[in-house]
């Protein structure tokens, strides 16, 4: 099984990616870890478009999925998290599709409203020292700005604040809004209302799979 999972920054495809690959057991691919892994290994290059809100060059991208795709994980199928962002990224995921005789079975449209983006990702907080995720609004520290696992001060991403998070909305609806279009042509796109609780957002993806692929594999 095959699942693309696209939408705005914020509206909770990592956490539905997560989800979902632990009940079928296949692997989350998410771009934007890859990417922050690199981030921390010293690459200048992306770490200029993160944080200026930007979308890494597709040639950039398309490596690191084609790379990730390869893998012996991805044999029975993969979630993938924050790619394609481009009609041209989702031409060439169905070519590199193609050659391992695989296709996109589902693409789930995560669906919010601009302000409860913002309201989400200036809320997010990491541990500068393990990295530990929280949320002030969902899922917020013992201590106030400190992380309950190290004990080390919390930061907000760059990426995270909210001119830079206006700025990610502004790119998503005038570069990555077309896939909409893109993927509904092939018959094989499905909002999914991303405001709920994650457990309601999951509860809802599990019947549109369930739906149209009867029997995950």
């Amino acid at each position: 099984m095959q699942l693309v999972i696209f939408g705005p920054p914020g509206v909770g495809k990592g956490t539905l990616s997560d989800m979902l690959a632990n009940k079928y057991r296949i692997p989350h691919i998410s771009t934007g870890d890859i990417f922050r892994n690199e981030i921390k290994s010293g690459n200048s290059e992306l770490i200029e478009y993160v944080e200026k809100g930007l979308l890494v060059p597709d040639m950039v991208v398309n490596k690191v999925v084609e790379n990730a795709l390869k893998q012996e994980s991805c044999r029975n199928g993969f979630i993938l998290d924050g790619y394609p962002r481009t009609t041209d990224q989702a031409e060439f995921l169905e070519n590199v599709l193609w050659k391992l005789k695989k296709k996109v079975d589902l693409v789930l449209n995560l669906v919010a409203s601009d302000e409860e983006i913002v309201k989400r990702l200036t809320a997010r907080r990491n541990c500068g020292k393990c990295g530990a995720a929280y949320n002030l609004i969902t899922m917020k520290p013992k201590k106030k700005d400190v992380c309950d696992k190290c004990g080390n001060a919390l930061v907000m991403r760059k990426d995270d604040e909210p001119e830079t998070v206006r700025k990610r909305i502004q790119v998503y609806n005038e570069e990555t809004a077309p896939l909409v279009d893109y993927y509904k042509k092939k018959k094989i796109l499905f909002d999914i209302d991303a405001s709920p609780r994650p457990k309601e957002v999951f509860n809802s993806v599990i019947k549109a799979v369930e739906r149209e692929i009867p029997e995950p594999q």
